[in-house]
C-alpha cells in the first residue's frame, strides 16, 4: 500500500472539476489504457485570456486521479504563459508529495496541460506528440521526454527515471541506454555520489544503507539479470527487509524464488549487510483500486 498525503486522499476520493469543458479553447490528451495512465484535459479561456474553466478525464491510479484534480484548480486564474511554466514538481508539491513510483503522474499531468496549450495556440492535434528517438517502446517514451525527467527533477538512477516517466519499467531492453542518458546529463553527480558511497563493514545511516543497496543493485544484481533478459526494480527498504519487483523475463520466470534468493539476497549480504534479508513486491492487483475518475 503506498503512503499518500490527506490532500492526495481528499482529491482521489473527491475530485475537483471532473468532466470536459463545453466549446473548449484549449484540449490535451496525453496516455493510453494499454499503459496504465491516460488523461483528457480541456480549458476554457475568459474575456482577459485567463483559464476560467478546467476539467479532466482520467483513467488511472489514485495518484492519476489526484494530480489531474489539483492541476486544474492550479491552472484556473492563470494566463496560457503563466500555465505554461506550470511543473510537475509544482503538482506534486502542491499535494504534500507524491509516493516515489508513483511520480510518473505529475508528469503525466504536465505533458497534458502542455498539450492543450499547444492545441490552444496551434490549433493541432489534441494529443501529445513524441518527439525525438523513442527509447523505451513499452511505454513509448522519447529521448528528450527522459532528458527533460531527469534535469528536472535531479534524478540519477535508473529507478528514479520509470518512476517518472517508466521508461524502463516494461522488458528493461532500454535500461543501458538510459543509464547512458543519465550519465551525460549527471555525469560528475553520479561520479561524485559513487566515490562517496560507504562501503559495508561501518555503521551505516538508513540513508546510506539506501544508497549501498541501490548501488549494488545496479552494479551487482541488474547485470546478470538484464543478460537473461530481465530486470529488478527495488521499491522500498524497511530496516533490514529490502523489497523488489522483478521485471521484464524475470517477472515471468518459474525461478524466481532461486534468483531471489541466490542472487539478490546473497549479494546484498556480501555487499551491505549480513542481516539484510529479500522480499518479493505484493502483487499489483492488492494496490489501490484504479477507476475512471
Amino acid at each position: 500500500m503506498w503512503e499518500y498525503t490527506d490532500k492526495v486522499k481528499d482529491h482521489f476520493f473527491n475530485p475537483h472539476n471532473v468532466g470536459e469543458v463545453e466549446n473548449p479553447d484549449g484540449v490535451g490528451e496525453v496516455g493510453s489504457l494499454a499503459c496504465g495512465d491516460a488523461l483528457h484535459l480541456s480549458f476554457k479561456l475568459d474575456k482577459d485570456g485567463k483559464i476560467a474553466e478546467a476539467k479532466f478525464k482520467t483513467f488511472g491510479c489514485a495518484s492519476a486521479i489526484a494530480t489531474s484534480s489539483v492541476l486544474t484548480e492550479i491552472i484556473k486564474g492563470m494566463t496560457i504563459e503563466q500555465a505554461g511554466k506550470v511543473t510537475n514538481k509544482d503538482i506534486a508539491d502542491y499535494l504534500g508529495g507524491l509516493p516515489e513510483q508513483k511520480m510518473h503522474c505529475s508528469v503525466l499531468g504536465r505533458e497534458a496541460l502542455e498539450a492543450a496549450i499547444d492545441n490552444y495556440k496551434t490549433g493541432g492535434t489534441t494529443k501529445h506528440e513524441l518527439e525525438g528517438k523513442v527509447v523505451c517502446n513499452c511505454f513509448g517514451v522519447t529521448e528528450k521526454e527522459i532528458e527533460r525527467v531527469i534535469a528536472e527533477n535531479d534524478l540519477t538512477t535508473v529507478e528514479q527515471v520509470t518512476n517518472y516517466c517508466k521508461a524502463g519499467g516494461g522488458c528493461g531492453g532500454c535500461v543501458g541506454e538510459i543509464e547512458k542518458i543519465i550519465e551525460r546529463i549527471q555525469g560528475d553527480k553520479v561520479k561524485h555520489a559513487a566515490k562517496a558511497m560507504p562501503h559495508k563493514g561501518g555503521k551505516l545511516t538508513n540513508i546510506q544503507k539506501i544508497q549501498l543497496i541501490q548501488q549494488t543493485i545496479n552494479e551487482e544484481i541488474r547485470p546478470a539479470l538484464r543478460a537473461d533478459g530481465g530486470n529488478i526494480e527495488l521499491i522500498d527498504v524497511e530496516g533490514n527487509k529490502v523489497i523488489v519487483a522483478f521485471r521484464g523475463m524475470c517477472a515471468q520466470c518459474l525461478m524466481a524464488e532461486v534468483t531471489m534468493k541466490d542472487v539478490v539476497e546473497a549479494k546484498l549480504k556480501e555487499f551491505v549487510s549480513e542481516d539484510i534479508f529479500v522480499e518479493e513486491a505484493e502483487d499489483s492487483s492488492q494496490q489501490p483500486h484504479e477507476h475512471k475518475g
